[in-house]
């Protein structure tokens, strides 16, 4: 049997790739694919050799966000997701370095709401962003609460020179990219980090109740 690998890491250069590889599934993702991103994210941190990360998909979706699948086998308060999730976005928040998105294809729920704490966004044409936490009985999350009302209309679509562009800020001084990037977001480093617990608290909530919920109806 195939073992498929759901996170590709590859090296271009100074530039660090990462691209959710679960096509089956729109690269939908799962507790071990957060936790193999955050491990990058944070390893890139400190390693001089990585100036720019990215992140991007592969076949035609970027990213459909959680893996309700897993989810059901896995149950969030059966499991260690909730701090898994947390530390998956407070590695986007803490990273010092250029984070960009290339969008190849659609961005749902936590895709699309991480997407706000990227530096620079990249988007195909065949590109849209969707949120259903609502629709879906749970609530926002990526630290969305914080930086879409903020954020929304700042966010460009470009289709062409994407890796161009990215090669050129890649040859950037990366200490002082580093250090306007700290001076640009660092005042909101701690708002970004408080709205990820404050989130990642309700969100919580929700799963109590559901499982309450599912809980009184097989007495």
């Amino acid at each position: 049997m195939e073992i498929i690998e759901t996170i590709i890491e590859t090296r271009q250069g100074s530039i660090k790739v990462v691209k959710y590889n679960k096509p089956s599934r729109k690269n939908a993702i799962d507790e071990n694919m957060y936790l193999r991103v955050m491990n990058i994210l944070n390893s890139a941190a400190t390693d001089d050799d990585i100036s720019v990360m990215v992140l991007t998909g592969s076949g035609d979706f970027y990213s459909s966000g959680n893996d309700f699948t897993a989810m059901a086998l896995k149950p969030p308060l059966e499991s260690n997701f909730k701090t898994v999730l947390y530390d998956y976005i407070k590695a986007f928040i803490t990273f010092p370095k250029l984070l960009v998105a290339i969008v190849n294809g659609p961005a749902i729920g936590i895709a699309a709401t991480t997407l706000a704490l990227c530096d620079l966004v990249f988007a195909s044409e065949n590109s849209y962003f969707y949120t259903p936490f609502t629709k879906l009985g749970i609530v926002a999350e990526g630290c969305s609460t914080f930086t879409f009302p903020r954020l929304i209309g700042e966010r460009k679509e470009i289709q062409s020179e994407v890796w161009d562009k990215i090669a050129e800020v890649s040859k950037l001084p990366t200490h002082s990219v580093s250090l306007s990037k700290k001076l640009l977001k660092g005042v909101l480093q701690d708002e970004l980090l408080s709205a990820n617990k404050t989130e990642i608290h309700a969100l919580t909530e929700i799963w109590k109740v559901g499982l309450n919920e599912s809980n009184r109806s097989k007495l």
